[in-house]
């Protein structure tokens, strides 16, 4: 049986480990990055992931800079997005987007419909 694997991009520390946790005790397999470079480098680095996790408001490089990046790449594109942020009005459009402070149950929800 293969694993479904999840991309976590949150700069937040607390709210990147309480989500770790949450889809690991689901069965995920968790890849983590704290900003959307390094987030980038692992979507480009490893099989793709079954769906990401995205923080919008982030150093280096922001998630709607990565979520451009991704609709870019024709691999990339195709890989489902939740958006989680306080301000959803910043969000890209045709993403599912779920207001902070996140509701874990409402995430892993959302996530497994995704995947």
């Amino acid at each position: 049986m293969s694993h479904k694997t999840i991309l976590i991009v949150e700069d937040e520390l607390e709210i990147l480990e309480s989500l770790r946790e949450a889809f690991e005790n689901e069965g995920y397999v968790v890849r983590c990055a704290s900003n959307g470079m390094e987030a980038l480098g692992l979507l480009r680095l490893h099989p793709p992931p079954s769906a990401v996790v995205l923080d919008l408001l982030m150093p280096v490089m922001t998630g709607n800079e990565l979520y451009e990046a991704m609709q870019a790449d024709p691999t990339l594109a195709t890989i489902p997005v939740v958006v989680s942020t306080s301000d959803p009005s910043r969000a890209p459009k045709n993403v599912l987007i779920l207001k902070k402070p996140i509701d874990l149950h409402t995430m892993l929800t959302a996530v497994n419909r995704l995947c």
